[in-house]
């Protein structure tokens, strides 16, 4: 989006308005009464993996017309939340803005917010860049000399470029807000350009990564075929791009209306994820699992320095990885306002700011102090680094989330409270791993303006203050060890339906003696197709290097896309076999795949299923 110091423009807003986001949305999360309960139970299982977290995942929004980006205190700030990855130079900005004489074509540029000059910031913060090239008033050959002068002349390494920003804002379906100077401007031409802009800047750096503009699924204008087209912006852009991509952006702003559902939203992700990863699985081949799915812009839209948008923070963001996104970029480190201040409905302070700082304008605290959804994000870094595992954590509460993390000394139990009015008391239980005695305790509260770091006796047991963010880090050794993890694009996803069906009864394979077993789990339905997930476990005493698990349908289902595993369909029968990351498999752990298919008929569980480990 196109973004000010004194308030964001909301044109073209990227609402998730279909019936199946808004279905999504049905089990938003509802504030308790002081009455509610106040204990809950979180299961922790170590030997599945749900991905590692992305070398570039942890990011944020920075805008060259924010005269404080570069400000004295900003790496270090940066560096203390743990961010992986700074996007520049600032939404539609990208659009406009024209890096080798850091102009834009009718914006405000601040002083030192040059190119350089955020390289600097980028590097002493530790994290890597993300980077805009200018499709709406640029070229190719502007694209191309920017990454020979980042990677050649300065060797910065810059890895990820974005071509153009929110390009379908550019008025081809009525609402322009994205200056695009192309005469054509429809996604076909888009895409067409894109091949252009690829090849060149591939042609000077070879290992950069760029990515493609999608529309997000359920927002504006998804599925929205413009005059003159054969199919919508995504469906036309990917059968031009195919595989040249290495990932796609979406933008995502829930547009919540409420304290509840803003805490809510976070159930759109699966349903989004699928339905990307299906797009991409349509048209690129046998690259589709290598490409990536980068979120660069995000927030909840709604009440955005309270407390509630720090909650949102961390769960969205560890949610994302969860379902394997490579790359998440806040809106935004500074954002202004044009406002004053208010209360939001959780009690806290509302600058109607969409800044993780503040800018300092009238009303605010000092320029550059941390909002609550900076220390939401901060909590995301405390939470592991790049290259941990994910594991599955579930909760017994609805006003509970619960996230895991496996590192190198043990496991990180993220905890978020989220009901306002009362503590809560977690009993864990781990599988897979054995905790010690004691337990390191960070912690994030309503009201709070730091991060606490405590000591613990017990890592199965711990009384969370309401509305707040805990990271219970508990050391030990583990008794399985989890599947090696898939890469961030080839991520477990959701089909997107109206509406979630229960899961039938998982089928085990009968056949341990062949060195694994395959439960086959049918997680979601819709009428006329369905979403399934098989686990593979080695049974064996000693690793495993690959494994194959096969079924037999009754019904004529037909398999539609895949992730995680090769999958192949002869008639009735299927086979799946690993892929490269997940075939080795320590005794005793596990691994998932999934996949969306077709039912006409009864989607019953194929019985047997059979697994062979080699």
């Amino acid at each position: 989006m196109h973004a000010s110091l004194t308030g964001r423009r909301r044109v073209g807003l990227a609402l998730l308005t279909s019936a199946a986001l808004a279905a999504a949305s049905v089990a938003a999360v509802t504030v308790a009464p002081a009455s509610a309960a106040t204990s809950a139970t979180v299961t922790v299982n170590t030997g599945t993996s749900l991905g590692t977290i992305p070398a570039a995942g942890h990011g944020v929004n920075v805008a060259v017309y924010d005269g404080n980006m570069n400000s004295a205190p900003i790496a270090g700030l940066l560096r203390d939340a743990g961010f992986t990855a700074v996007r520049y130079p600032g939404g539609s900005y990208g659009d406009i803005y024209h890096w080798k004489t850091n102009t834009t074509d009718g914006g405000y540029v601040a002083p030192n917010t040059d190119f350089d000059t955020y390289m600097g910031t980028v590097r002493s913060a530790g994290a890597q860049p993300v980077i805009i090239a200018n499709y709406g008033t640029g070229t190719a050959q502007e694209a191309a000399d920017w990454v020979r002068y980042a990677n050649v002349t300065k060797g910065y390494g810059v890895k990820y470029w974005e071509i153009g920003n929110e390009v379908y804002g550019n008025g081809h379906y009525g609402s322009g807000w994205e200056q695009d100077n192309h005469s054509d401007k429809s996604p076909k031409a888009y895409a067409n350009n894109v091949l252009q802009y690829i090849s060149a800047m591939k042609a000077v750096d070879s290992s950069i990564k760029v990515g493609v503009v999608l529309t997000t699924p359920g927002g504006w204008p998804d599925g929205i075929v413009g005059s003159g087209d054969s199919a919508d912006w995504n469906n036309t852009v990917m059968s031009i791009v195919k595989d040249k991509a290495d990932f796609v952006i979406v933008h995502w702003y829930p547009g919540a209306t409420s304290v509840a559902d803003s805490l809510g939203k976070v159930s759109q992700i699966s349903t989004i994820t699928g339905t990307v990863r299906s797009l991409i699985s349509k048209y690129a081949g046998s690259r589709a699992s290598s490409i990536g799915i980068s979120v660069t812009e995000l927030n909840p839209s709604y009440q955005l320095t309270t407390a509630t948008a720090a909650l949102f923070a961390t769960d969205s963001y560890l949610t994302w990885f969860e379902n394997g996104a490579m790359n998440l970029d806040w809106w935004n480190l500074h954002n202004g306002t044009s406002q004053g201040p208010a209360t939001g409905d959780d009690g806290t302070p509302d600058y109607h700011d969409e800044g993780i700082l503040s800018s300092g304008a009238s009303g605010e605290p000092a320029a550059n102090t941390p909002f609550p959804p900076y220390y939401g994000l901060a909590m995301v870094g405390r939470a592991g680094s790049p290259g941990d595992t994910l594991v599955k954590a579930s909760s017994s509460s609805s006003l509970l989330s619960a996230h895991a993390v496996k590192t190198s000394s043990g496991v990180n139990v993220v905890l978020i409270n989220k009901d306002l009015n009362n503590s809560t008391t977690v009993s864990l239980s781990y599988s897979g791993f054995s905790p010690g005695n004691a337990a390191t305790v960070v912690q994030w509260r309503k009201g709070a303006t730091s991060i606490s770091t405590s000591g613990a006796s017990s890592a199965t047991s711990i009384t969370l203050p309401p509305y707040s963010v805990t990271v219970l880090k508990a050391s030990g050794g583990g008794t399985s060890s989890p599947s090696p993890s898939p890469s961030p694009s080839a991520s477990p996803s959701a089909s997107p339906s109206p509406s979630p069906s229960p899961s039938v009864s998982p089928s085990a394979s009968p056949n341990p003696g062949q060195g694994c077993t395959a439960t086959y789990t049918v997680t979601n339905s819709w009428p006329g197709g369905f979403q399934a997930e098989v686990t593979v476990k080695n049974t064996r005493t000693t690793p495993i290097s690959g494994w194959t698990a096969g079924w037999t349908y009754r019904n004529g289902q037909t398999i539609s896309s895949s992730w995680n595993a090769t999958v192949s369909q002869s008639g009735a029968a299927v086979t799946a076999k690993n892929v490269n990351y997940n075939g080795s498999l320590a005794a005793g752990a596990s691994t998932s795949f999934g996949f969306t298919g077709n039912a006409t008929g009864a989607n019953d569980v194929p019985s047997p299923v059979t697994c062979s480990a080699s």
